[in-house]
């Protein structure tokens, strides 16, 4: 099958062999979305070399034999996933957190190959079904949405919660329009014209780097989602002393930050990545 692939430094298309059902299930990619993580894996980011993309929806070509008969899934079926697939062991797993599984692998990013391929494999527990009426093409969205609902695990945003998200790129306005559903005031910072007008459309503010130097320490709640070590220093400019920093960015390379700031300020600072299972329902 065709993969495109990240190895030796080098990104290219190359041919491999389609995965084995192996005791996981196999599934035909229909669509993959590009991530900017993608990018910054073939900028060196986490060490990976192989089949890169985690963002998909496709059918499912195969499955264990010993799954067969459950009736959960059924060859041919819809499906997007779960990203990282986790021992199944270890009491992280047995207490249903398989993304934090110490030796978990993760799909296109960490010792598992991932979607920009023809065919992927993932465990059968990590697969969800897409209901009819949700196309394709909105489907691919999945992992993303879901990243952006995982903010709403992480810190505590209500009506009354000033908001700001800093980064205008799909993750970003995914972000401003997850966290606008709980009746919050959400601001969308960013460097593109066409893409704040994306999130205006939809009722959400708008606001340049440059203008949101006039708001500074006025937030609650700022998350970073530029993939850009800039962006770090702008969503901290925005909050108020107490304020919570939410990181979504994963790139190559360090981040600068004004640790005093943070200490002077008591910022509490949270990390937040996906949550599929989380996140679907909202699609």
């Amino acid at each position: 099958m065709k993969a495109l692939r990240y190895e030796n430094q080098r990104l290219s298309v190359t041919d491999v062999p389609e995965p084995h059902v192996d005791g996981e299930a196999v599934v035909r990619v229909t669509r993959s979305g590009i991530c900017n993580t993608d990018l910054e894996i073939a900028r060196g980011y986490a060490g990976f070399e192989g089949t890169i993309g985690h963002e998909f929806v496709g059918v499912i070509e195969e499955l264990p034999e010993s799954l067969l008969t459950r009736g959960l899934l059924t060859s041919g079926q819809r499906v997007v996933g779960e990203i990282n697939a986790g021992c199944g062991r270890c009491d992280l797993c047995r207490a249903g957190d398989s993304r934090h599984c110490a030796t978990r692998t993760v799909l296109g990013i960490v010792g598992r190959d991932g979607a920009h391929a023809e065919f992927i494999k993932l465990p059968v527990v990590n697969l969800l079904p897409v209901p009819d009426e949700i196309s394709d093409e909105r489907a691919v969205f999945t992992e993303p949405l879901a990243a952006a609902c995982g903010i709403l695990e992480r810190a505590q945003i209500t009506e009354h919660t000033r908001t700001a998200v800093v980064g205008d790129g799909k993750l970003g306005l995914l972000c401003a329009q997850v966290l606008a559903t709980t009746g919050a005031a959400v601001v969308l910072v960013g460097k593109h014209e066409g893409k704040l007008q994306i999130a205006a459309r939809r009722g959400i503010e708008t606001m340049t780097v440059d203008e949101a130097q006039s708001r500074a320490k006025l937030f609650d709640v700022a998350v970073e989602a530029s993939g850009s070590p800039g962006g770090f220093a702008v969503a901290l400019g925005l909050l108020h002393p107490r304020g919570v920093l939410v990181l979504k960015s994963t790139f190559h390379g360090a981040t600068e930050m004004d640790a005093a700031r943070i200490v002077v300020d008591e910022i509490s600072v949270v990390g937040s990545r996906a949550a599929v299972r989380a996140g679907f329902g909202v699609a």
